[in-house]
């Protein structure tokens, strides 16, 4: 349960059962549950349409719960909305700085906004130009600013106020790699310097990078959480794949792998690739080196790899039935 009083210092966001439908689009979340640790980046996965953007708007209070409790920096998003607001910051999927306005110019009239005073305003503008890398393109239009700068702009007007709590909602959608890579850098700093970070992706990299936890969701509720790593244990252990080079006998190389070690490899004959699970630590890498040598495979042509997020993703979110399916 959700305490008012009691609120746990290290815990930022809570969200118990919360429910909210629009008329004649079904439930945007049915019964969403979420707890998040304070300085830590934690993300927000699932496809369109999960309930993603509903979940950050109501935590945000832009959008009221049908149902259900929800609690931000240690206040309660329905009863207490202006202490929510007070300590947070949001980012959307489209920037908000105006494009004819310098960086420097956007970040002081965001300053004003919130009530500082002009020299206070320019004080914080100059920090976070110094904080995002900013300082060299400060006084040009933000609208000849590159993908990324406009992103890292965004970010800064978002903590103006320094938040306790930050929501990005897919915030690098759009973006070239190496833009991408510049928002990951900001995004792992604010986390570093104590700022809790709720972002939402549709990016498995992206979650993968920089979130401590990860939460998937699917049809507005969370069906699966924990750390990358353990998300990617559900899918199993790490597996061996061996391409059998042209002129092998792919089914005589299938035979023999499984003679040595066990099992029933999955064979892809267009691709000429052997996989199969690996069990058993170093013992069976042991056995596998010696089935590579047995077999006459050349070393080059075995991998071992551990399940991404892509197979975890697809692995949770293709079930019939989510009711099995724990958070």
């Amino acid at each position: 349960m959700i305490t008012d009083g009691s609120e746990q210092q290290d815990v930022a966001i809570r969200a118990e059962a919360v429910r909210k439908h629009y008329p004649g689009r079904g439930p945007a979340l049915d019964g969403f549950d979420l707890m998040v640790a304070s300085a830590t980046v934690h993300g927000l996965l699932g496809p369109n349409g999960a309930g993603k953007t509903t979940a950050v708007r109501i935590l945000a209070t832009l959008a009221r719960l049908d149902s259900g409790r929800a609690r931000v920096a240690g206040h309660d998003v329905t009863t207490d909305p202006a202490g929510v607001r007070a300590r947070i910051g949001l980012a959307g999927q489209h920037t908000a700085v105006d494009e004819v306005l310098s960086g420097r110019q956007n970040l002081e009239m965001f300053a004003r906004l919130h009530r500082m005073r002009a020299g206070a305003a320019r004080l914080r503008a100059a920090a976070l130009l110094e904080r995002f890398d900013l300082q060299a393109a400060a006084d040009r239009p933000a609208g000849h600013y590159s993908g990324g700068m406009r992103r890292r702009l965004d970010l800064a007007v978002s903590l103006i106020r320094s938040p306790e709590v930050l929501f990005l909602d897919e915030p690098t959608t759009g973006l070239d790699p190496r833009s991408r890579s510049e928002v990951w850098s900001a995004v792992r700093e604010l986390a570093a310097a104590g700022t809790t970070v709720l972002l939402t992706t549709q990016y498995l990299e992206e979650a993968d990078r920089l979130c401590t936890r990860i939460s998937l969701m699917e049809r507005g509720r969370v069906v699966a959480e924990g750390s990358p790593a353990e998300l990617k244990s559900r899918v199993g252990g790490s597996r061996v794949e061996i391409v059998v080079p042209p002129g092998r006998d792919l089914l005589g190389v299938t035979g023999a792998v499984s003679a040595v070690l066990g099992g029933a490899p999955e064979v892809d004959p267009v691709g000429r690739r052997i996989s199969f699970p690996l069990h058993g630590g170093a013992e069976a890498l042991i056995r596998l080196a010696h089935a590579v040598g047995e077999i006459g495979l050349d070393p080059a042509d075995v991998s071992l790899r551990r399940p991404d997020l892509d197979e975890v993703f697809l692995h949770l979110t293709d079930i019939p039935d989510l009711q099995g399916v724990g958070r």
